[in-house]
């Protein structure tokens, strides 16, 4: 199992980093538009749709929404629309702040968004402004830089998460949400995070920016990662679901491995926005 699923990252990995590199924006806004469409497509069976045609339905109403958003954006033009980007990103994270409230009082919480059309709501609020971050990151004068260094922020959120947790993983994080999740690796991650963050502003910023507000960004991104990857966890565990889907061998869902960026993407596009950078 683990090396089915070190195999399957790494090839996630070459494909995602090659897309980022080799495609032109719009052609990278279809790709990570296909992305969002196939975690569409789980979403609807966590929010508890069972038939094809209404997963059908919620998949292709995404659709709408993403092209919707890039109407009202500008997000393919030469002439984005910076406030209308900025006002988006900013629901969206409001939408984070009461996914947080929601996460911390699971089950309890689950009265406010047990029904499927909550979980709906949810599913668009959670894909739809992710896909506008990372879309607007790429249309950035340093897009393909920003995009990796996002990337690279949730990976070692990720990573460092995983090696503290294992190690000193005692108190849980999350015990009815992500019983996995644990103290030891929420601050690991964060330690790793700002290692990081603070080697490459070292090695490649050139005092263009201060070192703590590009940790700041850093931190808030590296927390949201954190806050995505409970959402799923939480929408998951209230239907009695494992996995996403099965898409990817040894991983199972694409949402289970977009959770963390779902969160992340809006808040680090939307920091870079309010930091003027």
């Amino acid at each position: 199992m683990l090396k089915q699923r070190l195999v399957t990252a790494i090839i996630m990995a070459l494909l995602l980093v090659g897309g980022i590199v080799l495609l032109a924006p719009v052609g990278l806004a279809v790709l990570f538009g296909v992305l969002v469409l196939v975690a569409a497509w789980e979403w609807s069976a966590m929010a508890g749709l069972s038939s094809r045609l209404a997963k059908v339905g919620f998949t292709f109403s995404t659709l709408c929404l993403l092209a919707l958003v890039a109407w009202h954006t500008q997000l393919l033009t030469d002439l984005i629309n910076l406030n209308r980007v900025r006002d988006v990103l900013g629901l969206a994270c409001l939408w984070w702040s009461i996914a947080l409230l929601w996460v911390k009082s699971y089950p309890a919480s689950a009265i406010i968004w047990k029904s499927v059309a909550a979980r709906i709501l949810m599913g668009w609020l959670t894909l739809v402004p992710a896909w506008l971050a990372l879309v607007y990151l790429r249309m950035h004068v340093n897009g393909i830089a920003l995009i990796v260094l996002l990337l690279a922020i949730v990976a070692t959120a990720d990573i460092g998460a995983y090696f503290s947790g294992r190690a000193w993983g005692k108190s849980k994080l999350a015990a009815e949400v992500s019983p996995g999740k644990s103290w030891a690796g929420f601050w690991g991650g964060l330690v790793a995070t700002i290692t990081l963050v603070a080697v490459l502003w070292w090695l490649l910023d050139d005092a263009r920016h201060g070192l703590v507000p590009v940790l700041v960004v850093a931190l808030l991104t590296s927390l949201a990662s954190v806050l995505g990857d409970l959402l799923e966890s939480m929408v998951k565990r209230h239907q009695g679901l494992k996995d996403s889907g099965r898409i990817l061998p040894g991983h199972g869902g694409l949402m289970d491995r977009l959770d963390s960026m779902t969160a992340a993407a809006p808040v680090f596009a939307l920091s870079l926005i309010l930091m003027g950078w």
